[in-house]
Formats: structure tokens, sequence, C-alpha cells
């Protein structure tokens, strides 16, 4: 099996990641490759992964399961991710969720919107699958530190 640059077939978890198996991430994403790479090395690095693929949905899926993690894509069809955001952070179950805001744009401004309204940490495309995971693990560490 060939895997993308940056993957591999991992089944068994290192014990620092075992506390984050029941951790549930949101990754809102129209493109269905980027979507699947995504899920696949998050899955691999112990965590649920629950997928929209477009920013009406993602807002229901939120609002639905409550994630420790979105991982929100700023061009979607229905909603764009900064639309998602905005709702997120307005909505008394939802204010509190880390956003990581994944993007083509790599403007300074798209970012600044971005972070104005709320989000976390940027990531731009393409990326490294072991940045993102790394990312992604940061955040949640923060988060239960409570910085």
């Amino acid at each position: 099996m060939i895997l993308p640059y940056g993957l591999s077939p991992r089944r068994h978890h290192e014990e620092s990641d075992s506390k984050f198996m029941s951790q549930k991430i949101l990754v809102a994403e129209d493109q269905q490759h980027i979507r699947s790479l995504i899920e696949y090395k998050l899955t691999n690095s112990g965590y649920t992964v629950v997928c929209a693929e477009d920013g009406k949905s993602a807002l229901e899926k939120a609002g639905q399961i409550i994630p420790d993690l979105i991982l929100l894509d700023v061009m979607m069809p229905l909603m764009t991710g900064f639309e998602v955001l905005a709702a997120l952070k307005t909505d008394e179950k939802t204010r509190n969720i880390p956003i990581l805001m994944v993007t083509a744009q790599s403007k300074e401004n798209e970012v600044l919107k971005g972070l104005e309204l709320g989000a976390d940490d940027y990531i731009t495309k393409p990326f490294s699958p072991n940045e993102l995971a790394a990312r992604v693990k940061n955040i949640l560490m923060r988060r239960k530190r409570g910085t």
C-alpha cells in the first residue's frame, strides 16, 4: 500500500497519544481528497473524526456533537469558514471550541480576519499531515491546561 508523503499505517498508538483517543474532531472541508487525508491522519493519531462537506453541515454537526476541536476550511459551499466561525463563537454551546482554520489563502488579511473572529490557529494548503497532527495535539493540550 502506497500512502501520501508523511503518512504511515500506524495501528498502535504511543502511550502519550492514548489520552487523546476519545477526543472528537470535526473536519469541515469540501474537497474530498483533502478531507480523506485529514481524516486518515487524525484517526491514525487516535482521534475520533467526524466530517462535514460544507459550512452549513459543519455548523449543524458542531452543535450536535460539541467536538473538542474543529478544523475549518475557509472556502466552502453554503457558508464560508468565516461565517461558520462567527456563528460558532456567538453560540453559547460552541463558543469555547478551539478552531484550526485550514486554507489555501495565506494572505495576511485572511489570516487576521480568522484570528479576529476567534480562530486559535491557521494552517495553509498544501500542508504536511504531520504538521497538522502536531498543531491539533498542541491546541488540545493547551485547552486541557486551560491556557
